[in-house]
């Protein structure tokens, strides 16, 4: 826990947000990455889009609080995010990508720290504006989850060794994965649905008959 979670990784987090193409590079070869504050950073963003969704003021705002569910938007959160690190490692096996799934979940994960932080800062300013300043309330977030995906790109370009042409085409086909990779759970949910419903319609019916 503490090689997670340590000085030196924290110290590295901040220094890879501010300069993403060393910090990304050092995490690929030195392993100065963690992947808990990845995680945590996934976590945090849930939680912060949650509490925007339920406590942002109304000018801004029209989701009613009482249909707002943190655990089912968390489970949804991590859902995705490990769809889009299996979708991008499964892409970059096949392109030559040098990274490995650490470092996809590592660089993936410390982008959702500006962005969580950016939708905290928003539910706080959202408090203070009027109706007629809620262009600065879509300024903030632009600029926030701008910089998060901004991170997200140079650490996927950085840790595949990739060009930013490539990067980008691989970030395109990963989108692609990930669509392939719902619909492949949704069709193996669904017949496994109906696999329980068989079996389940005939222990029913042997029930009855006995």
């Amino acid at each position: 826990m503490k090689n997670m979670f340590g000085r030196e990784k924290w110290q590295h987090f901040f220094y890879t947000l501010s300069h993403p193409a060393d910090g990304f590079y050092w995490i690929r070869h030195q392993e100065k990455g963690s992947v808990g504050i990845a995680l945590l950073m996934v976590v945090l963003f849930s939680l912060s889009f949650s509490l925007n969704r339920a406590y942002a003021s109304f000018v801004v705002n029209n989701v009613n609080p009482r249909d707002v569910n943190g655990l089912t938007e968390l489970i949804g959160v991590i859902l995705l995010f490990t769809v889009l690190c299996v979708g991008n490692w499964s892409v970059t096996c096949l392109m030559g990508g040098e990274g490995r799934m650490k470092d996809i979940v590592i660089a993936v994960g410390y982008a959702f720290g500006p962005i969580a932080l950016t939708f905290a800062a928003a539910t706080l300013i959202s408090q203070a504006i009027a109706e007629n300043e809620t262009a600065f309330y879509s300024i903030v977030m632009l600029i926030g989850i701008g910089y998060g995906l901004a991170v997200m790109l140079i650490g996927i370009m950085t840790v595949h060794n990739y060009t930013l042409g490539k990067t980008l085409l691989t970030l395109l086909l990963t989108v692609l994965a990930v669509f392939i990779i719902i619909f492949l759970g949704m069709l193996v949910a669904d017949l496994i649905g109906k696999v329980v419903n068989f079996f389940s319609s005939i222990y029913t019916e042997l029930v009855y008959r006995m």
